[in-house]
């Protein structure tokens, strides 16, 4: 396969029409806005439809409409604007529609920024709507994995019947890397047990709904998606693990910030300092047992992040608090250095080498 230089969000467009997206709503916000532009010349001359709702709330509402009857539909969006479709994307949650959500992260809170930022980890994993409910989170390091988690993210969401979201940020999808794109057999699932798609007047009408008057209708209905939402954390949990098999030191990090981490640990490497790598590609389901094996050797576990913690109790409760779990990490579009992680690990490692 030929590779080719592009930008991560345009990347990302080009994966999710591939991948079989026929539909796009969304409303312009830095740093996302080539994703849709990329999608509004593209899709109309591929069999789907762009369309620039005028508001976030409208965009979020049209995915679940168009999820609905059973086609592959995403929206994107960028901090703020992801806050902004928090009331719909629970409805889509309680009607079981699988989507596609992508939130190229800035900085916060309010307007903040228009730089890279991983301060929504909270929103995208504990609280991006009211109700019991949960998403996939996928996190990429790449333009590439940005392509391939695409392509993943439409077939977990469709196994599961659950909306899926690719937590990507303002570095991921401005920077410029080689990609390649796999070869897509773009065969959507088989909705027709559920989709509201018309009955041709052969089977009973199926309705997309996340209202239930009785308390103990929707209870059960929360049991029930629960009961799905263990199978997921029990098959689809992901992660990366590097030079953590000897390591006394292991550095959590995702997305973005992943790669200044892995930088930070070959130069620790180079001074003698055994350190390691954790990377979590699902934030949830969050690979706890791949944590567990990634730090049996481990003393010290460094959670590095471009926010002020927010990933860090995860980390913690995966760990039981075996292993003391420090953090490092800034906030506000500011992006860490590898020289500043290293000399976080000289720190945990007994002193300045």
């Amino acid at each position: 396969m030929e590779k080719v230089l592009m930008k991560g969000n345009e990347a990302l467009a080009e994966a999710a029409i591939r991948a079989g997206c026929k539909c796009f709503f969304g409303y312009p916000i830095t740093p996302q806005t080539e994703l849709s532009e990329y999608l509004s010349k593209q899709m109309p001359k591929r069999g789907g439809v762009f369309l620039q709702a005028e508001s976030e709330v409208a965009a979020i509402n049209m995915v679940l409409g168009a999820g609905g009857t059973g086609t592959r539909v995403m929206t994107s969006s960028s901090s703020p604007g992801i806050s902004l479709k928090s009331e719909g994307i629970s409805y889509i949650a309680g009607s079981d529609v699988p989507c596609l959500i992508v939130n190229v992260e800035r900085g916060g809170p309010g307007l903040g920024s228009i730089q890279p930022s991983q301060q929504d980890y909270w929103q995208a994993t504990k609280g991006l709507g009211h109700g019991d409910f949960r998403l996939i989170i996928l996190a990429p390091n790449s333009v590439q994995e940005v392509v391939n988690l695409v392509v993943r993210a439409f077939e977990l969401g469709e196994k599961y019947r659950m909306p899926v979201m690719l937590l990507s940020d303002g570095l991921l999808g401005q920077m410029m890397e080689p990609v390649e794109f796999p070869e897509i057999k773009a065969e959507t699932a088989d909705n027709s047990s559920w989709a509201a798609c018309g009955t041709k007047m052969q089977r009973e009408h199926h309705i997309v709904n996340s209202l239930y008057i009785e308390a103990k209708d929707l209870e059960e209905q929360v049991k029930a998606r629960y009961e799905r939402y263990a199978v997921v954390e029990a098959n689809e949990s992901d992660a990366e693990c590097y030079l953590c098999d000897d390591a006394e030191i292991v550095i959590t990090a995702f997305g973005a910030c992943s790669r200044i981490a892995k930088s930070a640990v070959n130069k620790a490497r180079a001074e003698g300092i055994k350190a390691g790598l954790f990377r979590p590609i699902t934030l949830w389901p969050f690979p706890k047992q791949q944590l567990l094996d990634a730090t049996k050797n481990a003393k010290a576990v460094l959670s590095v992040e471009m926010n002020m913690g927010q990933m860090v109790d995860d980390v913690k409760l995966a760990l039981d608090c075996k292993i003391p779990v420090s953090f490092f990490g800034r906030t506000g579009g500011v992006i860490p250095s590898p020289n500043e992680v290293l000399e976080e690990l000289r720190k945990l490692n007994g002193g300045a080498q």
